[in-house]
């Protein structure tokens, strides 16, 4: 009886094998009951052993066979293909032709036409299409190696899902994640979580992204920025382009300068490394601070358009269109502005007005020169139809006019003005009380005036001046005002926020959002394992610990 059992056993495959059973061939067929009950232990002799089931095929060095099961496992030298798309090797795997469920261990590597798979276990659901490890992977393509903790393949879509330190390594740069869902076809990645991507010259950092690792380039959203060596930038969402070195920010957007101690402000930002420039629209305005002050006081400007151009050494800032600045002992406006930080020369340009303090300086053009070391105003001049005026009462204003102006400052106070070239005065002369002494006109060819606590001390006239004061009554009001004469007080700035009152509102571009991942990972436990499988062993003795 145990001869025919055994004859049986070596007979052809496929007088036993149906459609839904696995077929199998063997170069050596022999049982031992006692130590594999159950089971027909295949051996290779000159040819692996060989299974085949559905389109999937598997070769090994021995297997063991539960026919009843529809199951077996293998043993040596493992490959398991399904047609030319998924090649398997492997020291040990096991299959379940009912289920479809296949496992591999001990040096596990899983070939697509895209990529490969390196993990020490796989889990294989042919129903499903899937197949995910959860003890550490590594995926190689042609450019990049990813590792992770688990991971899943979508066969169908030709698409990875990463979970737990997921580590993206190319030769221009490594992406840290805690999620990335990754399509091999286009080679397109979906970042979920806190994640960063290193470069040479940049890291960007998003809870929310999508990059294209072979166009590199990429779309961040949620708490994104990107740090270049001197300057990082924020925004809501940020598109980064590593190739052409270009990157763009929309919406609540923040430029920091870590060099210069400036930050910019607004709703759209473009950053060119490559030219060392920047562009700020949407309300744009931009904070520095003035280290030189003891207050450590900032200076604020904002326009319609602002750029930064050149490196942090010799950068200049260039503003357009209803320019305005703030400090809180200097404030102005102009059509545009320009400023370089290694001369600390500022031009005011188009329709220029300056307060320093109670003073108004207006001209055709206006020029600050600031101390590069100190970053304390210094001087400024004007030039073209230069105006100095100052409020003396309700009614009255001290007036200088002339070609140019010169004023020198001492901590950011102006204490001396010099006024070259047709120059005219009005000045209101008063006693040590403030009682009105009389109303001064002058004409000189040059003129110098000093100031001591915001106040007009002393006026001196050169070259043969013309310099008469009147009594008030004497002085008829018409004539109070030098030609050309223009109070701009209402524009003037008193607050920050001042810096936006009346300026176009501004619409924020709506964000398209990434959207949430599409499948949940999958976990052995939600398959049904057979019960000759290694994995149940396995289960059972853990059980078995636990309930110790």
């Amino acid at each position: 009886m145990k001869r025919f059992i055994y004859l049986l056993f070596i007979f052809p495959a496929f007088l036993f094998s149906q459609t839904k059973d696995i077929y199998y061939e063997s170069d050596r067929t022999n049982l031992d009951e006692e130590k594999y009950p159950d089971a027909v232990i295949f051996n290779k002799v000159t040819n692996q052993v060989y299974f085949k089931h559905e389109g999937i095929e598997v070769w090994c060095d021995q297997a063991l066979f539960y026919q009843k099961d529809n199951f077996f496992k293998a043993y040596g030298n493992v490959k398991m293909n399904q047609g030319d798309t998924i090649k398997m090797n492997s020291k040990y795997a096991e299959y379940d032709g009912n289920s479809k469920f296949a496992f591999a261990s001990d040096k596990v590597s899983l070939r697509t036409p895209d990529n490969q798979l390196s993990t020490d276990s796989l889990f294989f659901d042919r129903q499903k299409q899937e197949a995910f490890y959860r003890s550490g992977g590594k995926v190689r393509d042609s450019l990049s190696t990813i590792t992770s903790q688990r991971g899943t393949y979508f066969m169908e879509k030709e698409k990875y899902s990463f979970r737990q330190d997921v580590v993206v390594t190319h030769p221009e740069y490594i992406i840290h994640s805690e999620h990335i869902d990754f399509y091999t076809k286009s080679a397109h990645a979906y970042l979920y979580g806190p994640s960063t991507i290193e470069g040479e010259t940049s890291t960007v950092y998003c809870e929310r992204g999508f990059y294209d690792t072979r166009a590199d380039e990429g779309y961040f959203v949620r708490n994104s920025h990107v740090e270049y060596e001197n300057r990082d930038l924020y925004g809501d969402s940020i598109y980064f382009n590593r190739n052409k070195n270009y990157a763009a920010a929309t919406n609540d957007i923040k430029v920091i300068d870590t060099v210069n101690a400036s930050t910019l402000y607004g709703q759209f930002a473009e950053v060119f490394r490559d030219k060392d420039s920047l562009i700020v629209t949407g309300l744009p305005h931009v904070a520095t601070l003035q280290e030189g002050d003891a207050k450590q006081d900032s200076l604020f400007i904002a326009s319609d358009t602002l750029i930064l151009k050149g490196k942090e050494t010799d950068r200049d800032i260039s503003a357009f269109y209803d320019v305005r600045i703030y400090k809180s002992d200097l404030n102005g406006k102009s059509d545009s502005l320009h400023t370089n930080e290694k001369t600390g020369l500022t031009k005011m340009i188009g329709n220029p007005v300056l307060w320093s303090f109670d003073n108004q300086i207006t001209g055709d053009t206006i020029e600050l020169i600031s101390n590069t070391e100190t970053e304390k105003l210094d001087s400024l001049k004007v030039f073209d139809n230069s105006f100095m005026i100052q409020k003396d009462s309700i009614d009255g204003y001290n007036q200088v006019k002339g070609q140019y102006l010169y004023g020198l400052f001492e901590d950011n106070e102006i204490y001396e003005v010099n006024v070259i070239k047709n120059t005219e005065t009005i000045y209101y002369v008063r006693e040590d009380d403030g009682e009105l002494f009389g109303i001064n006109k002058s004409l000189a060819a040059k003129i110098k005036m000093l100031l001591e606590n915001r106040e007009v001390t002393d006026i001196y006239y050169y070259n043969q001046p013309e310099d008469k004061t009147y009594p008030e009554d004497d002085f008829p009001p018409n004539a109070r005002k030098l030609k050309g004469f223009l109070w701009r007080g209402d524009e003037r700035l008193y607050q920050k926020s001042d810096l936006f009152t009346n300026r176009k509102t501004y619409k924020k571009t709506e964000i398209q959002g990434i959207e949430d991942p599409e499948e949940e990972e999958e976990k052995p436990t939600e398959f049904k394992i057979n019960e000759k499988s290694s994995l149940r062993e396995a289960k059972d003795k853990k059980d078995k610990l636990k309930s110790e």
